[in-house]
C-alpha cells in the first residue's frame, strides 16, 4: 500500500496530464509483455506487437535490454521515465542522455539490489550506451505505441474528461475520489493499490502531485521511487463493467439491443462505453470509418452519443440515456431481473 499525504498546498497544486507520457506509456506496456493479466484489455495489440517487433529484428533488444530494464517488479529505474517527456517522446529521450552518470549508476544499484540488473547494466553511465538505449527505445515506440496514438488519445480524452467532471461537482478532492478502485481518497491521504511487496507513505510537502492517466497501465497506479523527484502518479484508465472482455457472454453487443439497433449500431453503442474514435468504432464493428462515422451519427441524432472534436480526431461517449439504454440491455442479456 502506499499512502501520499496532501496538505491544503498540495491539494491546490495537483494537476492532471494533459497527454499521455510517451515513456511511461513504453514502460507499462512493456509490463504488459511480462504478464497474462488484463491480456483480454489489449489482445490486438498483443496479436500485432510480437510479430511487428519480429519484422523489425528487435527480439534480441526486447529480450536482452528492454524487458530486463523495465521488470514488473516494486522497483525499475525513475530516469527511464523523465518528467520531460511530458514534453513529448523526443524531450523524454533527451531526458535520459540528460541524466547525471552518479543517479544513473545509483538507480541502476538499486535494480540490481532489488530484482537483479543485466551484467552491462552499469555501462548506461557512459553516454554512448544510453544513446544506444534512447535508439531501442524510439524503435520501439515506433513499433509498439505510435500505431495506438489515437486510440490512447482518445482514451485519455475520455478519462480526462471524467476526472474533470469530479473536480468541477467536487473540486480537487472530488476528482481525487472518482479514482476509485484502485486508490482511496480519505481527507489528506490518497491510498494507492500498489505493488504487494511495496509499503510506503510519500509526503508531497506542498508541491503537489502530476495525476497520469495510462492507457498501459493495469490495475495498479506506479510513481517515482524517489521521494525527492517531482512527484507523479500514473494510474490506469478505469475499465467499465459495460464493457468485458471479448468471449465473455456479455462482451458482444445484447442480443435484444441488435435486434432492436442492428448489428453494427449495437457495436457502436457497446465501444463508445468507455470512449471511442471513429476509428475505434470502425475497426469494432468491421466497417469502414465513414460508415462507422454515419453510425455515431444516427446514434447521436437518437441522443444516446455525445460526439466532440479534438484536433482531427473525433471522440464518440455515452450520453446519460445511452449508457442507462446500454446497461439495461447487458443486465437483460445477463438474465438479471
Amino acid at each position: 500500500m502506499l499512502r501520499v499525504h496532501f496538505g491544503d498546498a498540495d491539494l491546490a497544486r495537483t494537476r492532471l496530464s494533459s497527454a499521455p507520457h510517451p515513456l511511461w506509456e513504453i514502460a507499462t506496456s512493456l509490463h504488459r509483455l511480462q504478464t497474462r493479466q488484463g491480456r483480454w484489455a489489449y489482445a490486438e495489440w498483443y496479436r500485432t506487437i510480437r510479430q511487428r517487433l519480429r519484422d523489425m529484428g528487435m527480439e534480441h533488444a526486447l529480450r536482452t535490454m528492454l524487458l530486463p530494464l523495465f521488470p514488473r517488479a516494486a522497483y525499475f529505474p525513475d530516469f527511464l521515465t523523465p518528467t520531460h517527456a511530458a514534453d513529448g517522446l523526443e524531450a523524454g529521450l533527451e531526458g535520459i542522455l540528460a541524466t547525471p552518470r552518479r543517479r544513473v549508476l545509483k538507480e541502476v544499484a538499486h535494480l540490481d539490489r532489488v530484482v537483479g540488473a543485466p551484467s552491462w547494466a552499469p555501462r548506461l553511465g557512459e553516454l554512448s550506451i544510453r544513446k544506444e538505449l534512447v535508439g531501442v527505445l524510439r524503435a520501439y515506440y515506433e513499433a509498439a505505441i505510435a500505431p495506438y496514438e489515437e486510440v490512447i488519445h482518445a482514451r485519455i480524452e475520455a478519462e480526462r474528461a471524467a476526472r474533470c467532471r469530479g473536480l468541477m461537482d467536487g473540486g480537487v478532492e472530488g476528482m481525487l475520489a472518482g479514482l476509485r478502485p484502485t486508490m482511496r481518497w480519505e481527507r489528506s491521504v490518497l491510498h494507492v493499490e500498489y505493488h504487494p511487496a511495496v509499503d510506503r507513505d510519500l509526503h508531497l510537502n506542498g508541491r503537489g502531485v502530476l495525476l497520469v492517466p495510462s492507457y498501459f497501465n493495469w490495475q495498479r497506479p506506479v510513481t517515482l521511487a524517489d521521494p525527492a523527484l517531482p512527484p507523479a502518479m500514473i494510474y490506469p484508465l478505469i475499465h467499465e463493467p459495460s464493457a468485458p472482455p471479448p468471449g465473455h457472454p456479455a462482451g458482444s453487443p445484447a442480443v435484444s439491443l441488435t435486434a432492436l439497433l442492428g448489428r453494427a449500431r449495437a457495436v457502436t453503442l457497446h465501444t463508445v462505453a468507455a470512449g471511442a474514435t471513429t476509428g475505434e468504432i470502425a475497426r469494432a464493428a468491421g466497417v469502414a470509418a465513414s460508415s462507422a462515422s454515419r453510425h455515431a451519427g444516427a446514434l447521436r441524432d437518437a441522443g444516446l452519443v455525445t460526439s466532440v472534436r479534438h484536433g482531427a480526431t473525433v471522440l464518440h461517449t455515452l450520453t446519460p440515456t445511452g449508457a442507462s439504454v446500454l446497461r439495461a440491455a447487458l443486465t437483460r442479456s445477463r438474465g438479471t431481473p
